[in-house]
């Protein structure tokens, strides 16, 4: 079916928007003196429906982060349906509760969200034996926060190790969501205590020979407005939703 005048602006506005989110990307690598290659870009498009994923999808955007298991369960279907030209990854960038594993585990592709063993273990379990191994991350509280979502940054290594026993998950780095910081220095020093994080992590995995250490690869740090510190501090993996989707508009409580 051919897209309407309000399809074909919505896709050109969001290819538009994806191709300066990657000359943002490219640039800060330049100025980090890292290859442009050094980071992927995760589409966030939680709250934004099927079309707004296909649209990025026609504009060479293949991976797509969701907040809401069951919102994202029924995007993915919707998306599926539409036939587009390439495969999709789905990652649940989300917090994640007991009774959300079975659907992750059976719908997305990646789980950054992994802050203790019990969910580990239920998505270990749950993951169909038709599918690839689950890309976890760890996901770590680089603030200190007692109300925030993550494990302490001194227990990571012990996590780590845990999870990348269990069956049908790969362990594949580190994931945080610091507080927005104003200013490029703050932004930057607290994502490089999450890449000192990640760095405990591979290097214990290594020292103890864990099989498939060397895929503990990945850094999942920044958004729209911290990118680029993100990028200096050595993410490998930015999330970026409002920079390419725009603003968002969340139903009222109640």
């Amino acid at each position: 079916m051919p897209f309407g005048t309000l399809g074909l602006n919505i896709m050109t506005t969001i290819g538009n928007k994806l191709q300066q989110v990657r000359a943002r990307i490219d640039a800060a690598c330049a100025q980090a003196g890292r290859s442009a290659g050094d980071v992927s870009l995760l589409a966030v498009s939680k709250t934004f429906g099927p079309e707004a994923v296909r649209d990025a999808a026609l504009a060479g955007q293949t991976a797509f982060g969701e907040n809401y298991v069951q919102e994202a369960v029924e995007k993915i279907a919707l998306v599926a349906a539409m036939g587009l030209p390439q495969p999709l990854q789905w990652h649940c960038i989300g917090p994640l509760q007991s009774n959300k594993t079975r659907l992750v585990a059976a719908h997305f592709d990646w789980v950054h969200t992994v802050d203790r063993l019990k969910i580990a273990e239920r998505l270990s379990e749950q993951r169909p034996g038709d599918r690839a191994p689950l890309q976890v991350c760890i996901q770590v509280n680089v603030d200190g926060g007692p109300t925030k979502a993550g494990v302490a940054t001194d227990e990571a290594v012990a996590l780590a190790r845990a999870v990348a026993q269990l069956p049908r998950l790969t362990l594949r780095g580190v994931m945080a969501i610091p507080d927005a910081l104003e200013g490029f220095e703050a932004q930057r020093a607290v994502h490089e205590r999450a890449r000192s994080v990640w760095s405990q992590v591979h290097a214990a995995l290594a020292s103890d020979g864990v099989p498939g250490w060397e895929r503990v690869d990945t850094l999942s740090l920044g958004m729209t407005g911290d990118l680029e510190a993100a990028v200096h501090a050595g993410s490998t993996m930015v999330r970026v939703g409002s920079g390419i989707f725009g603003g968002r508009h969340y139903p009222p409580a109640g």
